[in-house]
C-alpha cells in the first residue's frame, strides 16, 4: 500500500532544502527572494502533515503574504549591484567563515547529544487533546500563560531591530526640507495667520 503522506514528506523536504540552498547561492537577488518564498510553501506543507494548521496558514500568510513579499519590492527597488555584493562578500569571508564554522560546530554538537522524549510520540499521534481543544487555542493557552514572558521579549527585540533598521538605512540628503515636530508644535499661531478685514465690493 502506497504511504501518500510518506511521499509527500519527502517531496516536501527536498524541494525546502533546495530552495533553502538556492536561497544562499542564487546570484540574482530576486531570484533568491523567490526561491525563499518556494521554501517558506514547503515547510507550510510539512506543517500540515504534522496536523499544525495554524502554523501552516501563518507561515503562508504573515511570511510569504508579508516578509517575503516585502523583500521582494525591498530588493527589486534597491536594485543592488552584484559587484558591489561579491566585493563586501570577500571581505568578510574570513569572519563569516568562523562564524559559520562555530555554528556548524554547535549543530553538531546539538545532533550529538540529541535525546527525544518518549511522550514526543504520543503528542505526534495525538496532536489534539482529548478535551477537543484545537491546535490554535492549545498554541494560545501555551504562549500567553508559560511563555508570557518570552512572547513579549521576542516582541521587544523585534521592535529594537526595526528601529536599528530605520537608523541604519537612514540618509540625510542636502537640499531637502525636512519635517521638525518641535518647531510647529512651539510655533505661535499669531506669527502663522494673520486676519484681514476687507470691505464689501472692494475686492482684494
Amino acid at each position: 500500500m502506497i504511504n501518500i503522506a510518506a511521499i509527500l514528506f519527502y517531496l516536501f523536504s527536498g524541494v525546502l532544502l533546495s530552495s533553502a540552498m538556492m536561497v544562499v547561492t542564487a546570484r540574482n537577488t530576486v531570484h533568491g527572494v523567490l526561491f525563499l518564498i518556494l521554501a517558506f510553501f514547503n515547510a507550510a506543507g510539512l506543517f500540515i502533515l504534522a496536523n499544525a494548521e495554524f502554523l501552516a496558514l501563518l507561515l503562508v500568510v504573515v511570511y510569504v503574504g508579508a516578509v517575503a513579499v516585502l523583500f521582494l519590492f525591498v530588493v527589486m527597488m534597491l536594485n543592488v549591484e552584484m559587484g558591489n555584493i561579491q566585493k563586501t562578500a570577500r571581505e568578510y569571508s574570513v569572519a563569516g567563515g568562523l562564524i559559520g564554522g562555530t555554528l556548524a560546530v554547535e549543530l553538531i554538537l546539538m545532533l550529538y547529544s540529541w535525546n527525544t522524549s518518549p511522550e514526543a510520540f504520543e503528542m505526534i499521534s495525538s496532536p489534539i487533546s482529548k478535551d477537543g481543544v484545537t491546535n490554535t487555542q492549545a498554541l494560545g493557552n501555551l504562549i500567553y500563560t508559560h511563555y508570557a514572558l518570552i512572547f513579549q521579549a521576542s516582541g521587544i527585540i523585534l521592535l529594537i531591530a526595526m528601529v536599528g533598521a530605520i537608523v541604519l538605512t537612514l540618509r540625510h540628503r542636502e537640499g531637502i526640507r525636512r519635517q521638525k515636530i518641535g518647531d510647529q508644535l512651539a510655533r505661535d499661531p499669531k506669527d502663522s495667520v494673520s486676519l484681514v478685514d476687507i470691505s464689501p465690493g472692494s475686492g482684494i
